[in-house]
């Protein structure tokens, strides 16, 4: 044990007591025993590259490239994504997809390109590989968007897993996003990132990577196009970026480039090209739809380390309800159970929790419960008892079930990657709904075990079962937080199936949409915290995931009134807006702040109360087509480079654009404004853009911005759904898109299309039916006449 293993050692002792502290210690030991016996000893490596073309097999979609010393399938799926996968891989098994692999595009044809090369031609691509096993992603006008040169593997002379590095070339003028959720970014800087699940055990912050949820899916934005490429491989990696810079003068350019480095797996990925909003309905027709919430999720949730009782949520509900703020949830962290022990209520704190939990619901307001994998090791625990009967739990290499260190202390952990296990561990959430929980809350899911030194999970060695191929934890890990968030929504489906299951997890992997969203995680208590929040969420709806968001006040020490405050305006325009603190943080109440804060925090609250069904559409048009509720400035216009590196603001579907306050004592700031016309919601002042522009940002509010001819869905003041139009410039027309909310079960409701256009001196506004236009059937309040009478 070296000096910084020592520290993490003292470290872990000191957050889960002295005895704990050594079984921490213990289960680290075990682990490095069990890797060092059964995992592979380091040895001689034969190093490989493709090759040349030898011969070339058409095939549907596409064909088989046969190289000397490898082979390359490539085919262009029905939905317009390109597959390739090396030395025999194919899209299946996998647990990315949904619903398994697409069918091949009958129309693609595989023809000779030039210097004794390939090409597979589709509508929408043209993928070129050279005679080296070079391969070029292409628009149909024969513009580069990605350059992946050929491969080297490193193999075991004896056979094994091959460790393999793919690099790839882009344009001088791409920029990177995405990987997952990063607390750098959105834009990806120059720099290396690792693709493994990791709970950095302290509150994050910019530049601390990995953390929860990885994914080896890159969004690369250029002048010539957007691209979407998955590399899909669970094991441990690298990516190392690096942007491209635009020779000046007759200089030359030099192209961005990405460097992925396994440590085994298949070397396979899917590349996606086309506008921001094609990319994403492409991923979600390959990875699956995601979830909708029901609609008291997209309202404000409150969650604390350390309610204590009953009697302390019954304080904290009060405090809402007495001050007139707005709660449609709270969360109970593992202090309501008993001895930390998962599915049990500790009695004596929580005598009638059901009781409670009737006495909410009746106010408008749901209990949701934290869920840790981690199930404490000991006789007389049902969870365990249950688990030892159904042979649920990991086990080593030896067949003995691996046992780590949580929150229960000594702890064994299921195998999701069983059906099996998976299908006992969603019934057990019949005892939550019992006690009655709405929702559900995944932490710990890395998975996790405390350790005082090397890295905090199970060994490498722990062996899954994988749907029946066996592996080992090198393999399983990344995918260990997504089979538990399926374990989870598919059992509640079963136990409630006229309801839409809530789950969120910390961790997963791509596709984890399909199941629920997730949070930001454990993010520190600072303004950079603050920007880490927004990256986070930006980055993980670029991946496919759109609902999430961080812990408002971030979750480590006491944030100061204004801090806590420009933290809650922002959560107020993100899907998931919940308060969080750890055990030992102040409170996030937010009449703890002060009557200044809580008088603009109630304003914040009122003003997401008002626009439900706006996020309620959202949610359902994510389904839909896969776009994010949060989306990056330059999602319709990616080939404007000033939005491209535009980080501290965001578009909130297609209507809003919000400017967060992310600097302390700011009072006001700059924001860089799209084309078109956009109005100030406070002010309804015009302005033009593409501009950027200087704008008031007082502590009693941030700026938010509505574009021209916007139809937005909110809530009117009788508690239905009213239209708000935002009138268009003159000569200029508008319409929207307005899902309603039609309950939590899982009916599929229609879509509203509004037009907004002027008729001489008057706005109309009318609904497009199949019939033609027809009155809007539902209160309209217009805004911005003044400046929309204006010129163009």
């Amino acid at each position: 044990m070296d000096g910084r293993d020592l520290v993490r050692s003292v470290k872990a002792v000191g957050s889960v007591g002295a005895a704990q502290g050594l079984r921490t210690v213990r289960s680290a030991w075990r682990r490095r025993r069990a890797d060092a016996a059964a995992l592979p000893r380091p040895e001689a490596e034969r190093a490989r590259v493709p090759g040349c073309v030898t011969e070339v097999e058409p095939g549907p979609g596409g064909g088989i490239v046969r190289f000397g010393r490898s082979e390359l399938r490539i085919f262009v799926a029905v939905n317009g994504a390109v597959f390739w996968g090396w030395d025999g891989a194919g899209p299946e098994p996998s647990y990315a997809l949904a619903g398994g692999c697409p069918e091949p595009d009958p129309r693609v044809v595989l023809e000779p390109d030039t210097a004794g090369g390939w090409r597979v031609v589709a509508e929408r691509v043209t993928v070129g590989v050279s005679r080296h096993g070079a391969v070029e992603v292409r628009t149909p006008g024969g513009v580069t968007l990605r350059r992946e040169l050929p491969p080297r593997w490193w193999e075991p002379p004896g056979g094994g897993a091959a460790r393999w590095v793919q690099r790839s070339e882009v344009a001088a003028d791409a920029r990177f996003f995405g990987l997952g959720g990063r607390a750098s970014g959105p834009r990806l800087r120059d720099g290396t990132y690792r693709l493994w699940n990791t709970d950095p055990q302290v509150a994050f912050r910019p530049g601390d990577d990995p953390l929860y949820l990885t994914m080896p899916v890159q969004v690369v934005v250029a002048d010539a196009g957007t691209h979407l490429v998955f590399h899909d491989n669970t094991w441990d990696g690298t990516v190392t970026l690096r942007e491209g810079a635009e020779g000046a003068g007759s200089g030359h350019d030099r192209a961005g480039a990405s460097v992925l480095r396994m440590d085994g797996g298949p070397l396979r990925c899917w590349v996606m090209v086309g506008t921001p909003a094609r990319v994403l309905l492409t991923w979600a027709s390959l990875t699956g739809a995601p979830a909708v919430p029901p609609a008291w999720a997209l309202g404000h949730h409150h969650a604390r380390w350390g309610f204590g009782t009953e009697e302390e949520v019954r304080r904290i509900v009060t405090g809402y309800q007495e001050r007139d703020l707005p709660l449609d949830a709270v969360h109970l962290d593992i202090d309501h159970y008993d001895e930390h022990q998962v599915f049990t209520v500790d009695r004596d704190r929580f005598p009638k929790l059901p009781v409670l939990a009737e006495e909410l619901r009746r106010d408008g307001i749901r209990l949701v419960s934290i869920v840790d994998p981690a199930v404490k090791a000991a006789p007389g625990n049902a969870v365990y008892d249950g688990g030892t009967a159904r042979d649920a739990f990991v086990r080593d290499a030896g067949g003995r079930v691996v046992r780590g260190v949580v929150w229960p202390g000594e702890a064994v952990f299921p195998d999701f990657t069983h059906p099996r296990v998976r299908e006992w561990w969603g019934g057990l959430y019949e005892e939550r709904l019992g006690q009655g929980f709405s929702g559900f809350w995944h932490d710990m899911n890395e998975p996790t075990s405390f350790t005082a030194f090397g890295e905090p999970t199970l060994p490498r060695s722990a062996r899954h079962h994988l749907e029946g191929r066996g592996g080992d934890h090198r393999e399983a890990h990344n995918v260990y937080a997504l089979c538990m968030a399926r374990a989870g929504y598919e059992g509640l489906r079963a136990l409630v199936p006229g309801e839409r299951p809530f789950v969120f997890s910390r961790s997963g992997w791509a596709g984890m949409q399909r199941y629920g969203g997730t949070w930001s995680g454990d993010v520190a208590t600072d303004w950079s915290g603050l920007r880490a929040s927004l990256a986070l969420v930006l980055g993980l709806g670029l991946c496919g995931v759109p609902y999430s968001g961080p812990d408002v006040g971030g979750f480590d020490g006491s944030p100061s009134p204004e801090l806590y405050l420009r933290w809650f305006q922002l959560g107020a325009y993100l899907p998931l807006f919940r308060t969080h603190a750890s055990l030992r943080a102040g409170r996030r109440e937010p009449w703890e702040f002060g009557p200044e804060v809580l008088e603009h925090a109630r304003a914040a609250l009122v003003e997401r109360r008002r626009l439900l069904p706006y996020f309620v559409t959202l949610a359902h048009l994510a389904r839909r087509t896969g776009a994010p509720y949060v989306r990056p400035v330059w999602w319709p216009a990616p080939e404007d480079r000033a939005l491209r590196d535009c980080e501290d603001a965001f578009l909130l579907g297609d209507c809003l654009l919000v400017a967060p306050v992310l600097d302390e004592g700011a009072g006001r700031r700059a924001v860089r404004l799209p084309r078109g016309r956009w109005y100030d919601t406070v002010t309804e002042r015009a302005y033009e853009g593409p501009a950027r522009v200087v704008v008031d940002a007082p502590l009693s509010r941030i700026p938010v911005f509505v574009r021209a001819g916007a139809v937005l869905p909110v809530r009117g003041d009788d508690g239905g759904l009213e239209l708000e139009v935002w009138a268009p410039a003159a000569g200029r027309s508008g319409g929207g898109l307005v899902v309603p909310d039609a309950g939590d079960g899982w009916e599929e409701p229609d879509i509203e299309r509004y037009a907004v256009r002027w008729q001489g001196p008057d706005l109309v506004v009318e609904r497009e039916g199949e019939e033609g236009p027809a009155e809007p059937g539902r209160p309209v309040r217009v805004r911005g006449l003044a400046a929309g009478r204006g010129q163009a």
